[in-house]
């Protein structure tokens, strides 16, 4: 087998029935299986997963962990290859299994790889920029990564974090290393965690841009102060990196961003009740990232209890988890 392609899922809905049926028209030279991992879906998502005929592991929820889930599904295949995606992400043509491995062939030293993400067409207009710039920055073609430069890499934390970035949305990481270097046992960032450790142990990493998926998310409002909770956590799990230190910096740093969002809204070709709508919306989920952000630095100053507290009121994560 050439590929073991692994889908986490919990109640995905008809979004997943789509992915599955574009995985099932990938044209491609390379054998491949779709392992799901269902960790106690309520929906018609077990039917989904089998209807499209892939392997199936049902675990109980309270199983669930973003390292170990894609761990165990990864072990119940044999690809040479092991791409990772989310049961929310789309591949973007049927060439997409294609490119990802020709891409991971291209140089023996290249160990994992993360393909590029789009927007849908639905995707809130802050989301749709910030994604595009993202992976602009990456390459606009098969671009390798590996850390050249070491004294940069222990200064500067804008490089360490180029260094790091991956993502399981869509990646893509060789069997052989996968068995010597597994993801960590971990509710957050397995996957750059685990591109951190690679790049430190001097292998290389590929950003493909023509192995793309469909990925986005509009959640409400409400959420976002949760997602960003987890974000910035995870950020500080992998870099020890606090975004905001003190009230101050909340207060600052909100004042700069928003008015630099502000701003992007006012530049866009939309009536005035659109731009009225997007500048309501940027008010409030550009304090909620600051807020979560200053809330995720004070997780690591605090104690046990209290960390569990802040988890229990704050994260999206545990919440998934739960329900």
């Amino acid at each position: 087998m050439d590929v073991s392609i692994v889908i986490p899922t919990k109640n995905g809905g008809a979004l997943f029935d789509e992915v599955l049926t574009m995985i099932d028209k990938q044209e491609t030279e390379y054998e491949y299986e779709v392992i799901c991992v269902d960790s106690g879906s309520t929906d018609d998502t077990v039917d989904i997963i089998k209807r499209h005929h892939c392997i199936l592991k049902q675990i109980d929820k309270a199983e669930f962990g973003h390292g170990k889930t894609r761990n165990l599904g990864a072990s119940l295949g044999t690809g040479e290859y092991i791409i990772f995606i989310t049961q929310d992400a789309l591949p973007y043509d049927t060439h997409w299994i294609q490119n990802f491995i020709d891409g991971m062939k291209s140089d023996p030293e290249i160990v994992g790889g993360f393909g590029k993400h789009y927007p849908y067409p639905d995707c809130n207009i802050f989301d749709k920029r910030d994604l595009t710039l993202l992976f602009q920055g990456y390459g606009t073609t098969n671009t390798i990564y590996q850390l050249e430069d070491k004294e940069r890499y222990k200064n500067e934390e804008g490089y360490r974090h180029l260094l790091a970035f991956y993502s399981d949305n869509n990646s893509c990481m060789r069997r052989d290393i996968w068995e010597k270097y597994p993801y960590d046992d971990v509710n957050f960032a397995e996957d750059q965690i685990w591109a951190k450790k690679m790049i430190e142990l001097g292998y290389k990493k590929l950003y493909c841009p023509y192995a793309g998926v469909y990925h986005s998310h509009n959640y409400e409002l409400e959420t976002y102060k949760q997602r960003f909770y987890d974000e910035y956590k995870g950020i500080y799990t992998i870099h020890q990196y606090v975004m905001v230190k003190d009230i101050p910096h909340l207060l600052v740093g909100y004042y700069r961003f928003v008015k630099n969002n502000l701003n992007y809204v006012n530049s866009l070709n939309m009536d005035a009740a659109e731009k009225k709508k997007w500048r309501k919306y940027a008010i409030k989920r550009d304090w909620y990232r600051f807020y979560s952000a200053y809330m995720a630095g004070k997780y690591y100053r605090s104690s046990k209890s209290k960390q569990e507290k802040m988890d229990q009121k704050f994260s999206q994560q545990l919440r998934q988890i739960n329900q």
